[in-house]
């Protein structure tokens, strides 16, 4: 199977490369500099500008599975406004393409406590309000998707190598709330980030809806 890894030489994007990688897919990393995605045989590396729609058509057809893991940059002042018409872009580009089989890599913002998005809680960190908003925000876009076979996640609310910084392969999951530990924390590893949108890809279980993952 070829899969398109979108954001390639991003945080979540390097590791899930690597991931696809090890399982022996063929993978087709996209990036605006795709050179700094590390070398594999397995992986080939292609840059792209997302917003040039021939190109990008180009550099995804022939794909089995597109997974998008674009991020605008968190530190842009624009951050909401180019992220969204970012995956409005990848998102056409995929029908364009003629793959059916899409998954985004969002945000725990959207996710819900009590019936209350937590990117709209007043103690949000306002350091990544835009990103995170923006990425809420297009979960009710995608989900007006009737043509393509989609899968949007959500990271647990804590996402970072603090969150253990190894690969167990275990996770449980949940669709639109977080997942807690019995210590009240929703975490894990990007390594096993990689590892649950991997299992998607194989296992289909959450075709035209959200899901999250943690420990």
């Amino acid at each position: 199977m070829k899969v398109a890894v979108i954001g390639s030489t991003g945080y979540v994007g390097s590791h899930l490369v690597k991931e696809l990688a090890n399982r022996n897919y063929d993978v087709i990393a996209l990036a605006r500099h795709s050179e700094n995605t590390p070398a594999n045989e397995k992986v080939t590396r292609l840059s792209v500008d997302i917003n040039d729609h021939s190109q990008l058509v180009t550099a995804l057809s022939g794909v089995d599975v597109v997974v998008s893991a674009f991020n605008a940059g968190w530190t842009n002042p624009n951050l909401y406004d180019d992220f969204t018409k970012g995956a409005s872009a990848i998102q056409q580009a995929v029908k364009d393409a003629g793959i059916d089989r899409f998954i985004v890599i969002g945000g725990a913002g959207s996710l819900l406590i009590d019936g209350n998005r937590l990117v709209d809680s007043p103690d949000f960190p306002k350091e990544i309000k835009p990103g995170a908003l923006a990425a809420a925000d297009y979960l009710d876009t995608i989900r007006k998707e009737d043509q393509l076979n989609w899968t949007m996640f959500s990271p647990a609310i804590e996402m970072n190598s603090h969150a253990g910084g190894e690969r167990t392969g275990k996770y449980r999951t949940a669709l639109d709330t977080p997942v807690f530990d019995q210590d009240g924390r929703s975490r894990l590893s990007v390594e096993d980030l990689a590892v649950a949108i991997a299992d998607e890809i194989e296992n289909k279980q959450f075709i035209n809806k959200r899901f999250t993952a943690a420990y």
